[in-house]
């Protein structure tokens, strides 16, 4: 029996290496049409941009920055069935000579209203088979509930005050201190006190307290969140040993996507994906946190295997000894496939 009823991970995660050209650019073969595209330079340093069908294609937004959202025209002009178009901005593509990745995700369209919670959202577009949504919500400034949509219980939130310069706010269940600390997608710091913060989150509703990250009276806000399926994708922990022979990371399929971050000291939010990385060891990182351009500086980083990924680093940004770390994983295999045939490490 199979441990996922994802029978292809790229129809709901892909990643897309491409090459600028100045012009107009259609970027196909993503394989599906994309609800949330995050964007980054490779060879030049830019910002990380971020897209969603539920604020609209040409609205932009920065990992790497606490700045309010944008209207960028000639960024993404549109989500296609196969991927999007793009405009002439430099930032998603400049020229010939510039080299980028677009991370895409696929929720369910706009969306509609979700009633679940105390605060109705003014959208939310749920992918309940892959435990995705987007979820737009206006802030009360008091506790209140928002639904979430995925029938099942949300293990990482991501949120970003909209209409204002609030930093990022990271809530995943496995940091240590999840429910008194947050973490900022804009910063390499550590875990940090947070007061009214996330409360309850279940299989409907996310709790809100009042903080002004994540609830101000009259303010938007846009929430990621992420749920975990068997075989598709993994949110979890791990502490580092400090060794080259570093700690394997089990997550029950070979991974696309691994993005790592320290929680208790300072360390950037770093990502490596199977399409800029296509033979072990995965060496091309780029940081959620910052601008600069791909980084290699680090060989080897991890080894991506059938069924984990495993830290050849000996840094303490991935792997001090007794450091406490925590990771998204998205599957580009998963262990046992629709035939029951195991997929293969690189």
């Amino acid at each position: 029996m199979a441990y996922t009823t994802i029978n292809k991970s790229s129809l709901n995660m892909n990643t897309k290496p491409y090459t600028g050209t100045g012009s107009e650019l259609a970027i196909t073969g993503v394989g599906f049409q994309p609800d949330w595209t995050w964007i980054k330079g490779r060879n030049v340093a830019y910002d990380n941009n971020v897209f969603d069908a539920v604020r609209g294609s040409t609205k932009r937004m920065m990992t790497n920055q606490t700045t309010a959202e944008t209207t960028q025209a000639q960024m993404i002009k549109s989500f296609d069935s196969d991927g999007f178009t793009l405009g002439t901005d430099g930032g998603v593509n400049e020229n010939n000579t510039r080299t980028y990745v677009a991370w895409n995700w696929k929720a369910n369209g706009q969306g509609s209203s979700n009633t679940d919670g105390s605060i109705n959202t003014t959208y939310t577009s749920a992918n309940t088979t892959a435990g995705f949504s987007i979820i737009k919500y206006a802030g009360t400034g008091s506790s209140g509930t928002i639904g979430h949509g995925l029938s099942a219980t949300p293990k990482v939130l991501i949120i970003k005050e909209i209409d204002g310069t609030e930093s990022w706010r990271v809530w995943h269940r496995n940091a240590p201190n999840y429910s008194t600390k947050a973490l900022s997608l804009d910063s390499n710091s550590a875990e940090f006190s947070q007061t009214n913060w996330i409360g309850t989150v279940d299989n409907s509703i996310i709790t809100l307290g009042s903080d002004s990250s994540i609830n101000t009276s009259g303010n938007n806000y846009i929430c990621y969140a992420f749920a975990e399926k068997q075989g598709y994708s993994k949110f979890g922990s791990y502490t580092g040993n400090g060794n080259a022979d570093g700690t394997f990371v089990y997550t029950g399929f070979k991974p696309a996507w691994v993005m790592i971050k320290r929680t208790d000291d300072t360390a950037n939010w770093s990502t490596v994906d199977v399409k800029r990385d296509t033979y072990n060891s995965a060496i091309k990182r780029l940081n959620a946190d910052q601008s600069n351009a791909e980084n290699t500086s680090l060989d080897p980083f991890v080894d991506i295997l059938s069924n984990g990924f495993k830290l050849k680093a000996t840094s303490a940004a991935f792997n001090g000894s007794g450091g406490s770390y925590i990771y998204m994983s998205f599957a580009e295999a998963p262990l046992v496939g629709t035939n029951n045939i195991p997929a293969n490490a690189r």
